[in-house]
């Protein structure tokens, strides 16, 4: 699932492309996509984008006349920058985006259709979307634990949990807890005062990392391919594959639709997080489908 950097990146990609541009039209291949009836779709004709932003793992598009495009890319879901009345080319094209000098496509592999777009009228409509979770870098480390701290969850459940920190999912939550050297099962409520700096450094740092990874990639080229697994990353997608820091092969804890990786020297005191405790823990701490985290929302 793209998350804050990769968004970022498709932010900072699009915005030499089609702010100031008007969007012609908007192609959909099928019913699904679209969530929204009022405003109509076809009402975005048009009209100039004026503003393009991150709503958690959402790009907002604004548009003349207050109205947003809102697209959640979900697990399957990526852009891609075509010419000018491209084609939808094959079942994985669900949308094309028209400007005058290019089209932006957005394709989602899989039978499942999880992507979405909203298309909504005023800046209350586009809060109103909004999970809730804190940006981390407008935060400071006491409003970074506070908002951790709300309930007492595992640190990879409080990382993703868009209700509590806003853009941060399966992947970097993994790469997040190895650099703050924590165990992924920790509780927020138990953790102390300097595990909570190398936490809140660790966010700030392994974000901006791979954020400024990506843009400056998207500097040159449109970012095609978007993935959560990366050949330099130290822990995600990396089982059975040497850490980086220590030499020891990369666990991995499984729960439902949930993977999580870490180092068992680095995090977890050479501790294997396997155990029948630890299935009852995941259990009451984690929605059983990654749809279900997505979809919470502060009350």
């Amino acid at each position: 699932m793209p998350e804050l950097p990769d968004v970022a990146a498709y932010i900072s990609a699009l915005e030499p492309r089609i702010v100031g541009q008007p969007l012609l039209h908007v192609r959909l291949n099928g019913p699904f996509l679209l969530r929204t009836a009022d405003p109509p779709i076809a009402s975005v004709d048009g009209r100039a984008v004026r503003d393009l932003r991150r709503v958690g793992k959402r790009i907002a598009i604004g548009l003349d006349g207050d109205l947003w495009l809102v697209l959640h890319l979900m697990i399957a879901g990526r852009l891609h920058w075509r010419a000018p009345g491209a084609t939808l080319a094959g079942r994985n094209a669900l949308a094309a985006f028209d400007f005058p000098d290019g089209a932006l496509v957005l394709t989602e592999a899989g039978s499942k259709r999880r992507a979405s777009l909203h298309l909504l009228r005023g800046e209350e409509s586009l809060r109103e979307i909004d999970p809730g979770g804190i940006e981390v870098f407008d935060s400071t480390l006491d409003e970074f634990r506070d908002a951790l701290r709300v309930e007492n969850r595992t640190l990879k459940r409080a990382l993703t949990d868009p209700r509590i920190l806003s853009g941060i999912g399966n992947a970097y939550s993994d790469e997040i807890l190895h650099a703050a050297k924590l165990s992924p099962v920790a509780l927020t409520h138990k953790l102390m005062g300097a595990e909570w700096e190398r936490l809140y450094a660790a966010t700030r740092a392994t974000l901006q990392l791979w954020i400024d990874r990506f843009i400056a990639e998207a500097a040159d080229k449109f970012p095609e391919k978007v993935t959560a697994f990366r050949a330099d990353m130290a822990v995600h997608g990396r089982y059975g594959k040497p850490c980086p820091v220590c030499g020891t092969p990369v666990q991995r804890i499984r729960y439902a639709d949930n993977e999580t990786n870490y180092c068992p020297t680095c995090q977890t005191a050479g501790k294997l997080l396997a155990d029948r405790s630890l299935s009852r823990l995941l259990g009451a701490d984690w929605p059983r489908t990654l749809d279900e985290l997505e979809s919470l929302k502060r009350r």
